[in-house]
């Protein structure tokens, strides 16, 4: 009587080691994904109108770890008939 539990236990136990024995060695590991492009121009559609410009402008982070803009081929969009925008 004792050799049934005993037969039961290790074929349960064989059962679960052939689960977890890894295999799938034929598939190449994916490849790291390319750091993001970090540019230090101001986008074209930042300059369509003075709205976009300011909501631009407004939503960049401050930090003094990234390179500053390069402003020298910007110019800022102005409006006569657009009402002021709050500065924050």
């Amino acid at each position: 009587m004792t050799c049934k539990p005993l037969l039961s236990v290790l074929m349960v136990c064989a059962a679960l080691a052939g689960c977890f024995g890894g295999g799938g060695g034929d598939e190449a590991p994916a490849p790291p994904a390319p750091p993001p492009v970090v540019s230090n121009e101001v986008p074209a559609s930042a300059t369509v109108s003075a709205t976009a410009y300011s909501q631009y402008a407004g939503g960049l982070a401050a930090s003094d770890s990234t390179e500053p803009l390069d402003v020298d081929k910007v110019a800022a969009p102005s409006s006569e008939t657009d009402e002021p925008i709050d500065v924050v």
